[in-house]
This record gives C-alpha cells, structure tokens and sequence, in this order.
C-alpha cells in the first residue's frame, strides 16, 4: 500500500508548514507518510496543479499562503476537487488582525529574513571576539572595518556594538615597541578606521584604569610623555595606511559608531 501523501505549499520557503505538519504527524501510529514540499508558490496555475495530483493520488495540503487572494484560490480549489486543505497560517494572521487591530504586511518569507538577521548579527560578534585586540591577524583581511587605536581608545566595545549592526570588525591596538601586523598595510585603506585621542583625556582614562586595578596612577601606563610617544607612533601608522581618522576624545561609543556608519554608507553610495 502507498505511503500516504501531504502536499506542503508555501510562497515562501515552506519550513514552517512543513515543520507543523511534521508535528501532526508525529502523533500518528501509522506511518511513514510522504511529504512533497513546493515552495515560492507566486501562481494559480501551480495551486491549480497540485490540488488535481493531490486528487488524483488520494493526498491532502497543507499550506502556508500570505497572499489572500492564493489562500482563496487555493481553499475554493481544493473544496472544489474534494481535496482535505489546511490553512496552518491563515487564521492565527485574521485573528492576530482582529486583536491588534493592525494589518499584516502579507509579505511572504519575512521570518527567514529576520532569521538571516539574526544569525548575520551573532556571526558578526563572534567575529569581534575572535579577532579583538589584534590577536588574530588575518582578521584584517576578512573584517568590514579595521579599527586602529592606542590602548584604552575603546576598540573593544566599539567593535561589540558595531557587531550588533551586523559588521565583522577586527580591533588592532598600536604600541611603540611592537610593529603593526603586515596585513594591516596591505588592507583596503576605506576600510580602516583610526581612533584619535588627546593626550590629557588618555592619561584622564588610564589613571582612572589604574585606580580601578589597585595600581598607582604614577605607573608609566598613564604617564604623559609616554602617552604623546604611543600618540605620535599611533599618527605615524594611520598617516602611512591612508586611512580615516576619527577623535574619540569626547565621544561615546555611540556617536563613533554613528561616525562610522555614515561614512560607510558614503562609500558605499560613491
């Protein structure tokens, strides 16, 4: 005896009715059943068609349509034919419609899209953490943005919150006594961003730092001349890169991020 048959129509991918069915199913004893996906339905002649092979092969549809005027067609079709139809989507849309008083987009695919931006936003920030602090550098190579800085210029949560947006970012920091990786020279220089400061609110910043460790504010790591020296290295590897340059002294990791982002897209759109 044949398997028994259920078509799965969706105008998008058809995931999602094909998972509810499969649940369905899953309280019945008598299978195996048959399962034939058919997705991206944009047609009355695709409907039409599957509703006469779900007759003619004793079958039933389930369905996942957003477009009314589809869901219609293919309800009316299959009562027509005496063809067992679901709508698994259709009535949780009317009454979330009747509740929230709002109506649904009925864009079909919508939640692979947010699903796509889900997983872009969580890939982007494992990126960050992978390639932070310079300690991987053929992150440069692969990152959106390379940002560039002396210590305590906020690489690190700037490179977090720009993963949020979806952008892979890899952090480089700039000390005198350690050269710049290769591969930060060979990089698209549009692609770099150098993160200025002034030497009073970076000693400000790592005295601070200090007194948070337990550690006296008199340590070389927030000494003026020292600072100007990583200062002055730091100018001396941007000016080489060509790259953007932009004063963090008084700015939020926000307001730097919104920096970015508007010169992004100004490339993009040149």
């Amino acid at each position: 005896m044949d398997k028994p048959l259920i078509y799965v129509l969706s105008d998008s991918v058809g995931e999602t009715a094909e998972l509810v069915v499969k649940a369905a199913l899953s309280q019945f004893d008598d299978g195996p059943f048959d399962l034939q996906r058919i997705p991206y339905v944009e047609d009355k002649g695709t409907i039409n068609e599957t509703v006469l092979q779900a007759k003619e092969q004793g079958a039933m549809i389930g369905f996942t349509l957003v477009v009314p005027m589809f869901r219609k067609h293919l309800i009316a079709k299959a009562e027509e034919h005496g063809v067992e139809c679901v709508d698994i989507m259709g009535p949780m849309m009317e009454s979330m419609e009747k509740h929230f008083q709002t109506e649904p987009r009925l864009e079909p695919g919508l939640v692979h899209k947010l699903d796509e931006d889900y997983f872009k936003r969580v890939e982007a920030i494992e990126f960050a953490v992978k390639y932070d602090d310079g300690r991987d550098p053929r992150g440069i190579s692969k990152a959106d943005i390379v940002l560039i800085g002396v210590s305590r210029t906020s690489k690190t949560p700037l490179s977090q919150y720009l993963a949020h947006k979806r952008l892979k970012v890899a952090n480089v920091p700039i000390v005198p006594e350690v050269q710049p990786p290769a591969e930060l020279y060979r990089v698209d220089p549009n692609k770099c961003i150098g993160l200025k400061i002034s030497a009073e609110k970076l000693n400000s910043i790592r005295k601070e730092r200090l007194k948070s460790l337990g550690l006296g504010a008199q340590a070389s790591y927030a000494n003026l001349d020292r600072i100007q020296q990583e200062i002055d290295h730091f100018n001396s590897v941007v000016d080489r890169i060509g790259c953007h340059v932009i004063d963090v002294s008084n700015k939020a990791v926000e307001e730097t991020a919104n920096v970015i982002m508007n010169k992004l897209r100004e490339d993009s759109q040149e």
